[in-house]
């Protein structure tokens, strides 16, 4: 029996819960061809629901709509975050949705390179829970859209996809990452020179850590010499 064009239910009816009755088997088969049919209607209604949303919404910062007639391919134009160091630039992030879309989450990936603890410099690869096993339907492309831009405003380095990002944070080298980060929004992302003058507040660096007490004690005593 061929599983994939087949929907099997089986249920079992066990002679212990119900001694009056032997365990028996009920089987209903249904052509797989019309549950992919159906699921593909409901997957096409909700993009259609979700093109009107992204025609009607007026923020600025985010620019959403299919790639022409393909409504599995999309594309995003995200303007970077104020105070951040991707503040001036315009990232295009592109989509790609399985035909058991809204049920399974889309894949996301930065057109635009971007420097990025949670974005792989190379693929465009973005490591957000929502895109893996926190996924719901609830959510739509619009919402991930501004959970992105979320995750440029509140990186996190503990779990990076480029790894040279990631250390800098850690380290609390906030300097770096965002001198960094804020070249390659000029390079890649048409971000201005001029603009974006905000600057990280400043973290003492792991990379020189702040002198223990018995270190300054030591360091006021005369020396021997």
């Amino acid at each position: 029996m061929n599983l994939v064009s087949t929907w099997i239910r089986v249920c079992f009816v066990s002679s212990a819960a119900c001694p009056s009755m032997r365990a028996t088997r009920h089987v209903t088969r249904v052509p797989a061809t019309g549950g992919r049919a159906r699921g593909a209607m409901s997957s096409r209604s909700r993009l259609l629901k979700e093109i009107k949303e992204a025609a009607r919404d007026a923020e600025p910062t985010i620019r959403l709509a299919p790639d022409g007639e393909n409504l599995l391919r999309w594309s995003a134009t995200l303007a970077g975050p104020e105070e951040t160091p991707f503040e001036t630039g315009t990232f295009v992030v592109r989509f790609s949705l399985p035909e058991s879309y809204p049920l399974a989450p889309p894949r996301a990936a930065f057109e635009t390179k971007i420097f990025h603890p949670n974005v792989h410099w190379k693929t465009g690869e973005i490591c957000l829970d929502i895109l893996k096993d926190a996924w719901s339907p609830a959510w739509t492309l619009h919402s991930v859209c501004r959970a992105v831009l979320a995750l440029l405003c509140n990186p996190e380095p503990d779990s990076p996809l480029n790894c040279d990002a990631g250390n800098m944070l850690r380290a609390r080298d906030d300097i770096a990452y965002w001198s960094t980060a804020r070249m390659y929004t000029r390079r890649e992302a048409g971000g201005s020179a001029t603009a974006g003058t905000a600057w990280p507040p400043i973290r003492p660096c792991l990379l020189y850590p702040s002198p223990s007490p018995r270190d300054k004690r030591q360091a006021r005593m005369p020396s021997s010499a």
